[in-house]
């Protein structure tokens, strides 16, 4: 069994944090990142069906992909230092919510940092992708704030009492 600390741009840090804080120091850990391809695969075909006749050497969307996988070694060479201890590295692509919830199967926990709006505690703390991830989990999931959690002054007020007294 295994603990996926999903890292994102941003995050990361914080789930790397909490990860080696609540998990034994003989851990399986799994440094997890999803790349989106959908912009360089937008890029490709704007080239091929527009410009790109003969001339792959300068398609644009080979570009966004190569800085893609560079973007991905430098964040997990990052959270890889700040974790402190081995980790194995997960790198997939497609929709992030999906890929998550995949990868976290047969995990004892999955590590993950709120990306919606960090100035209310509520569920708006929580993206669309995040919220999936939570609603799906196969597994038991650690939810981190990315930053410092915003006070109790952030609750809503209570709703009005039922018209019927109950």
């Amino acid at each position: 069994m295994s603990v996926i600390i999903w890292i994102t741009e941003g995050a990361w840090p914080a789930c790397v944090d909490a990860a080696r804080e609540h998990t034994a120091a003989d851990a399986d850990l799994v440094l997890l990142h999803v790349t989106d391809d959908d912009v360089a695969e937008a890029a490709h075909g704007a080239f091929a069906g527009l410009l790109g006749r003969g001339h792959r050497q300068r398609d644009p969307g080979t570009r966004l992909e190569d800085l893609a996988r560079a973007a991905d070694e430098e964040l997990f060479a990052q959270a890889e230092r700040a974790l402190g201890r081995p980790a194995r590295r997960l790198a997939l692509h497609g929709r992030a919510e999906q890929q998550v919830v995949r990868a976290a199967e047969g995990a004892t926990l999955l590590v993950c940092a709120r990306d919606g709006d960090h100035s209310h505690l509520g569920p708006r703390s929580l993206g669309p992708a995040t919220r999936f991830v939570v609603d799906h989990a196969p597994c038991p999931v650690l939810l981190v704030w990315p930053d410092t959690a915003p006070g109790l002054g952030s609750l809503p007020p209570p709703p009005p009492p039922h018209p019927s007294g109950r």
